[in-house]
């Protein structure tokens, strides 16, 4: 009796539902939006290395120029050590220099005080109490930029003719009263941003509903909400009165880039080397003020129940 062999059909082998992929997980829209911030990242990281480098090609080529000596192209640091000795040659010395720094330095501190004083308290009460006023305010900021130096000074020789006569003297220092007007622009800028960032009507009604007077408003509502701001005014300020050379030159008065062209005529050497110290001592100030800045700045502290992210 032969065995029947009960035969089947082979049956396909059936393939698990596999998960799926991450990349199908993903909507669309998502994937779109990271590569787009990637492009980005990747334009913003291309245009700071661009502008950093533009920057730091002019303050390479400067110090290049302290060190080199141009004739024969042989690295020296002969620049560099009449800076330390303090003379150029054996009958001049740097005291020219010195006299202009310390000029700039003290009119840096007069024009800075001088344009807080004036343009911070006007412009906190024309926003207060006359808004209308804005426009003209702008206005007259802004209106020294549009006025070449050379015609600024023909204006101003006879006012210092004035004070140099009759009222004060002729020392270099009275042009802060001229820096004054010339810092306008920018610092009004730096300090209207400040402005328009915070809530100026609440904050100095809530303060003057509690008895304060409006010096108080000024200064202790009003001026630490906006430190950032009057910061930037005053390293505007300061790098406009370091770099003027136009006004001095022509009313003959001495301060640090007139001293610097008097030395380059002699030695264009040591008037690179000074103009790079003086450039780096200005951006070390700038970082340092601004991190001691960063660390006084009061840190907020998190609603109760809210984890900070």
């Amino acid at each position: 009796m032969s065995a029947q062999v009960a035969t089947q059909a082979p049956v396909a082998a059936v393939p698990p539902a596999s998960a799926p992929s991450a990349a199908a997980a993903v909507p669309t829209g998502t994937r779109h939006a990271a590569r787009r911030r990637a492009r980005q990242r990747w334009l913003r990281r291309v245009v700071l290395g661009v502008s950093l480098t533009l920057l730091a090609l002019p303050i390479v080529a400067l110090l290049e120029f302290s060190v080199r000596y141009p004739l024969t192209g042989a690295v020296d640091l002969d620049a560099w050590r009449k800076i330390v000795s303090g003379r150029t040659s054996e009958y001049q010395t740097l005291a020219p220099l010195w006299t202009g720094l310390t000029n700039s330095l003290v009119m840096c501190a007069i024009t800075v005080t001088l344009m807080l004083v004036l343009l911070l308290p006007t412009m906190v009460w024309v926003q207060l109490r006359r808004p209308r006023l804005g426009r003209a305010l702008e206005l007259v900021c802004l209106l020294p930029l549009t006025i070449p130096a050379v015609v600024l000074v023909v204006g101003l020789a006879p006012v210092y003719r004035v004070i140099s006569t009759r009222v004060l003297d002729s020392s270099t220092i009275w042009l802060s009263f001229a820096y004054v007007i010339l810092v306008l622009p920018f610092a009004y800028r730096a300090l209207a941003a400040g402005l328009r960032s915070i809530d100026l009507v609440t904050l100095s009604e809530a303060a003057r509903s509690f008895g304060a007077s409006w010096w108080v408003v000024l200064v202790r509502v009003v001026a630490p909400n906006i430190r950032s701001a009057i910061v930037s005014a005053c390293f505007l300020s300061v790098a406009v009165v370091l770099g003027e050379f136009t006004l001095a030159r022509i009313l003959a008065r001495d301060n640090l880039q007139t001293a610097l062209f008097q030395i380059n005529l002699s030695d264009s050497q040591v008037a690179a080397a000074m103009a790079f110290l003086a450039l780096v001592g200005t951006t070390v100030l700038l970082v340092v003020v601004d991190l001691l800045m960063s660390r006084s700045r009061p840190t907020r502290p998190h609603a109760p129940g809210v984890t900070a992210s």
